[in-house]
């Protein structure tokens, strides 16, 4: 073909795109119902969805309009703006917390859908194959100019407003907390409306935290999955109750179903265990209704305390309900009268080094056995001659016997073992 005839061609080819679009556009409307129906079928985030997918309607008529005048007149690209439809439609999408996939599915497949349609429409009215061919080039490169300009405006509006409605919904959350933490008299559906969350069940208060270096959203997003990984954990089914307290911080409510119980702090650790290493969480006990998804938040606080004053020696779970971790909290929230308490009952005791924790840790155990050395022994994986031993060098570094003061004592000894340091001498 010569130079003259293929440009002849190409002037031919973007005739026929233009008339093309011109015939869809008359026929918009079924035009347009087709392709709904394709997106519709195609994205399975939508189904069952009448309101969304009422909007994708409009959004898809609109954005076909917008497309076929686009390529009937060879208007500049630069000049295409995304219809309002399509910003509705993306805003409500963020809204609802649909996935943006959903939103960039649509495109891909309305692209192909439009494409597909336009093609038959220039093979019926173009006889010549090469005119024909060129044709369909300059309508492809057109529907993707148009699909990239349109959908990268249309993401960020999703984006920005998933971070307007993220911010607001944090608000409302944040207010009904503190109503619901204060006790306040508050409508049970009301209050489950802005947390999005029921509160006529049981509940595990949890806080979570990081205890090494902190970048604000990786870390969140690294307690929120660890909060979904307890979820699991313990059965719930549904994902937590996650609210952001900074950027290391965080609390979340978990459901926990009927009949089930809360798993043991060993299967707790090996969740943390294995979502990292620096991650660290404090236990509420579980509560029912309003009142105790208040009470596991406040125990879960608590338990919290302790685990910061204990700060290095923390272990990767603190459970409220651990033996010891009530007294401890005690203990926490008056440090000066903590350290008062350790020094004047157990003297010598709580001096902070190995051999003292060794002796600590088994008369606290012993005491727990209810005096028994074998059952000492048994706990520990130590000969009972040992604890005797042991219990006989605590006394004396102590002071005095070992049932003076008995509540007193064992009061500073669970202080000693959860708080460490900051109690010792």
């Amino acid at each position: 073909m010569s130079a003259r005839a293929s440009v002849g061609a190409q002037a031919r080819a973007h005739r026929r795109v233009a008339d093309a679009a011109r015939a869809m556009n008359a026929a918009r409307g079924p035009l347009s119902g087709e392709v709904h129906r394709q997106l519709a079928d195609g994205i399975p985030e939508l189904r069952g969805d009448p309101a969304l997918l009422e909007l994708l309607r409009a959004s898809t008529e609109s954005n076909i309009e917008t497309f076929l005048h686009f390529a009937q007149h060879e208007i500049p690209i630069d000049e295409i703006a995304p219809p309002t439809a399509a910003l509705a439609y993306a805003r409500r999408l963020a809204q609802r917390g649909t996935s943006s996939n959903a939103l960039l599915r649509a495109y891909r497949l309305g692209q192909r859908g439009i494409v597909e349609l336009g093609f038959q429409e220039i093979d019926r009215q173009e006889d010549d194959p090469v005119v024909a061919y060129r044709s369909a080039q300059l309508l492809h490169e057109a529907a993707f100019a148009y699909v990239d300009r349109v959908a990268e405006q249309v993401v960020a509006e999703y984006e920005a407003e998933r971070e307007r409605w993220l911010a607001n919904r944090n608000t409302v959350r944040a207010a009904m907390l503190t109503r619901l933490m204060a006790g306040e008299d508050v409508a049970v559906a009301t209050a489950e409306a802005a947390l999005r969350y029921r509160l006529r069940r049981r509940h595990l208060g949890l806080v979570l935290w990081s205890a090494g270096p902190v970048t604000t959203a990786s870390t969140l997003r690294e307690l929120e999955t660890l909060a979904g990984a307890i979820a699991e954990e313990v059965g719930s089914g549904e994902p937590p109750l996650f609210i952001p307290n900074d950027g290391s911080l965080a609390w979340a409510w978990i459901a926990l179903p009927g009949g089930a119980s809360e798993s043991s702090v060993d299967e707790l650790h090996r969740a943390v265990a294995a979502a990292g290493t620096d991650l660290r969480i404090a236990v509420g006990a579980a509560g029912s209704g309003p009142t105790g998804f208040r009470e596991t938040h406040r125990q879960a606080l608590r338990a919290y305390g302790v685990a910061t004053v204990a700060d290095e020696r923390a272990h990767a779970v603190t459970a409220y309900g651990t033996e010891g971790v009530r007294a401890a909290a005690l203990v926490a929230a008056d440090l000066d009268a903590g350290r008062e308490l350790v020094a004047a009952t157990l003297g010598g005791l709580a001096a902070d080094d190995e051999g003292s924790a060794r002796l600590r840790e088994t008369l606290l155990v012993f005491l727990g056995e209810g005096g028994s050395f074998l059952g000492t022994g048994r706990r520990l994986r130590i000969h009972k001659n040992t604890v005797k031993y042991r219990v006989d060098k605590a006394a004396e570094a102590r002071g005095r016997p070992i049932d003076e003061d008995r509540f007193d004592l064992e009061l500073a000894l669970h202080a000693c073992r959860w708080l460490g340091s900051a109690v010792l001498l």
